[in-house]
């Protein structure tokens, strides 16, 4: 199990991830809501622990997000209020679980452990056209069984396409989905130099179309 811990008490960050560690986890530290979008944006993990009360903001505000972009990622507030408003909040912000400090890690680890279990890959997961397949829980390409290595734009460029199969989607519409979310502007140069590294990385697809002046679309190709 892969977890993403956002936890600004280094004492607590290095006392739990030693724990989990022990358990067999791997376990990817950061104390920053800034570190962890871009730590998410890497590599999605399997389970995200996020403090509330962070240096550069809160932690329901990033569960929040994270719950838009990535409605299956199990997400696990861990935080000291414990207030029944604060609760009810954190589940309004798409918290699957929410624990309070003190808490006891063996209690911790099963429940994530829960979470996890409840989230493995089901077919909802797999994205596919054409021969091209794309795990979502996994975050793993392949093409004709191979598997494909894709930078993060050109997977979520995919991602996109595959989501909308059968359906043009427009270069305005990629160009303001495929905002970096560090903050770099994606112009539309780089939406086209990124379909052109995509399409040689699948081997050129037929199922790839390109919507000349308007944008492209996936579709199944007949036989």
């Amino acid at each position: 199990m892969n977890i993403l811990l956002l936890e600004d008490d280094a004492a607590i960050a290095a006392a739990l991830e030693a724990f989990l560690t022990e358990k067999g986890c791997r376990v990817t530290r950061c104390a920053a809501l800034s570190e962890a979008r871009e730590l998410v944006e890497a590599a999605l993990p399997d389970v995200a622990v996020l403090d509330w009360n962070l240096p550069d903001g809160e932690g329901a505000a990033l569960c929040r997000e994270l719950r838009r972009r990535w409605p299956r990622l199990p997400l696990l507030l861990l935080t000291v209020r414990n207030d029944t408003r604060d609760i009810l909040t954190g589940f309004a912000c798409g918290a699957d679980d929410y624990v309070t400090k003190p808490f006891d890690r063996e209690v911790l680890y099963s429940r994530l452990l829960a979470l996890w279990r409840r989230s493995r890959p089901d077919a909802g997961d797999l994205l596919q056209c054409g021969g091209i397949r794309l795990d979502q829980a996994r975050q793993a390409v392949t093409c004709r069984g191979e598997p494909v290595a894709l930078a993060p734009l050109e997977y979520h460029l995919l991602r996109l396409l595959l989501q909308n199969k059968g359906r043009t989607v427009t270069r305005q519409l990629l160009l303001e989905a495929l905002w970096d979310q560090n903050g770099h502007f994606v112009n539309d140069n780089t939406l086209t130099v990124t379909m052109k590294r995509l399409r040689e990385k699948l081997g050129r697809p037929a199922c790839l179309k390109t919507v000349r002046s308007f944008g492209y679309r996936l579709e199944e190709t007949q036989p």
